[in-house]
This record gives structure tokens, sequence and C-alpha cells, in this order.
């Protein structure tokens, strides 16, 4: 019962489209976890992806033809010790603002703006609002998927810089150590709050979509490239241009993986020819694109 077949991927993205995944595995536990890298490591051409909380990804309507590994059950648990965090790599970074506000820690609270996952978190090195995950992360653990191989590791070690870590696609994050200060619960609640607020104030509410596109580049905002060559409100089947951040791409219910793949192509290729700039995608697509 741990992996299934034809599995569908849309529930697990925040854009809600994709088709199936050849095999998905559901892992709870470290015993789980060991049974299923076994099954990988006797099929060297098994491609195997890992999916958290899905709120960067992109599948393909034709699905992903190998086999999709996502953590479940103690894998979501967010622990206290001390000044430190301890989180599975399948924590919903919110829930890890909260309960550490909860606990009087502070210094997580930017994860509450954050819709994805720790493994993701550390994986990307998310941030927002001026912090970044390798100014928290004590270290991460880290097991390759093909070969079993568990190792424990820093940002220094993970080569952490802008939204990148040396994270190999067949590496999952299965928990994260995060530094945390002495703070008042008060004073956490309200920088909770002030958070919330910006980005329901910012950013496109109540729409599919998978957050930031490109990622930042250097001394710029891509949003602000984007808006800047009128292209707010572009449209390409189903998906659009946000009207709201240019750097975020809405979707209608009826939308294809493709249209979203063919924006991002395309918002690429005029920036590209406006200004010489190649912005790079912060989403991931997986899966075969047209």
């Amino acid at each position: 019962g741990l992996v299934t077949e034809r599995s569908a991927l849309s529930d697990f993205t925040t854009y809600k489209f994709g088709g199936p995944a050849r095999w998905l595995a559901e892992v709870g536990d470290s015993s789980s976890l060991d049974r299923v890298v076994e099954a990988v490591t006797d099929q060297p051409d098994l491609e195997v992806a890992v999916v958290g909380r899905g709120s960067n990804l992109v599948v393909s309507d034709r699905g992903f033809d190998g086999l999709v590994l996502r953590l479940v059950g103690g894998f979501l648990d967010v622990a206290i010790e001390d000044d430190l965090v301890v989180a599975g790599g399948a924590a919903p970074l919110p829930r890890v603002a909260r309960e550490s506000v909860k606990a009087g820690r502070g210094g997580l609270e930017f994860y509450v703006g954050i819709p994805g996952s720790v493994g993701g978190a550390v994986r990307m090195n998310a941030g927002c609002h001026g912090t970044e995950t390798d100014e928290v992360l004590v270290a991460a653990d880290v097991v390759n998927i093909r070969s079993g191989e568990r190792s424990t590791r820093t940002p220094a070690e993970l080569e952490m810089a802008y939204r990148h870590s040396n994270l190999q696609p067949d590496e999952m994050v299965v928990s994260a150590r995060f530094q945390t200060s002495d703070q008042t619960s008060e004073v956490g609640e309200r920088r909770l709050r002030e958070i919330t607020q910006w980005r329901k104030e910012n950013q496109p509410g109540g729409t599919f979509n998978a957050g930031s596109v490109f990622k930042n580049p250097p001394d710029d905002h891509a949003g602000r490239i984007i808006d800047e060559l009128g292209l707010k409100g572009l449209q390409i089947g189903g998906a659009s241009v946000s009207e709201r951040h240019a750097n975020f791409f809405v979707a209608e219910p009826d939308t294809s993986a493709q249209n979203i793949h063919d924006l991002v192509a395309e918002v690429r290729r005029r920036v590209a020819e406006a200004t010489g700039v190649t912005l790079e995608p912060e989403i991931v697509f997986i899966g075969d694109f047209s």
C-alpha cells in the first residue's frame, strides 16, 4: 500500500493541474522511506521526483513517467528543543512560524508568508521580508533516494545562495534544525500579522498560482521588469500574468500546464529581447513539455 500506480499529481500542486505519476510513494516514517529507497536502488533507470507542498511546481499535462516521492505523517512534525526548532521535511512553513512564535521563539516569522515545506525551503533557500533560510538553518538531514546515503549538512555544505542549494533532484530533506532567539509571543504574533497583511495587499490571493515565477536578477526585481514592459495581463490559454504582481502567473480552473510553460517562455523571450536580461525560473517543471 506504500506505492500507488497512475496517481493524480494535480492535488499536490497549488496550480491544481498536471497529469498522473507512474508511481506515487507517500512515506510517513523512516522505515517506509528505507523500503522505497531499496526499491529505487534496484532500478537505476527509474526517474525520481520529490514533491513537497507543490507551491512552486508545474507538472506536465502528460504527467511524470517515474516515481514521485512525498513525505507525510511523522515528517510533518515540528518540535521545540531549547533554542532550536526541529521540523520534518514535509512540515508546512507557516506552521513552523506559528509553532515557534507560540513557544516564545523568534526569527522564523517570515515563514508564515511562504506556502511551501521545510524541504522545499532548504532546497530553494526560500526567503522573504529580509530573511533567507540559510540565515536561520543550523543543519538539514538529507537522504539520497538512489543510494540510501544519509548526510547532515550545514548551509555552507549545502552551498546555499540566492534561491539555490546543491541538493540534487534525487536527494530529499527529511528534517532540519533552525536557530531561534528569545522573544515574547506578543512580538512574534505582531510580526506574523504584519507579514500576513502585507501578502494580502501585495500578492494575488484566492487564485491558482505558484508564487514567484522568476528569480530576481542581481539588484533588480523580476516583477518590476515584467511590469515595466507592460506585460501584466498577458495571457496564453487560461494562464495570465497577474494584474496585482507581475512575477505571479495566475491560472483559470481549466488551464493546462502547457499554457503556464508557454507563458513563462514568452515572458522570458520578451524580457531578454527588450532588456538583455535572461530571467531564471524559480518555479520547477516536471515531466515533458512540448
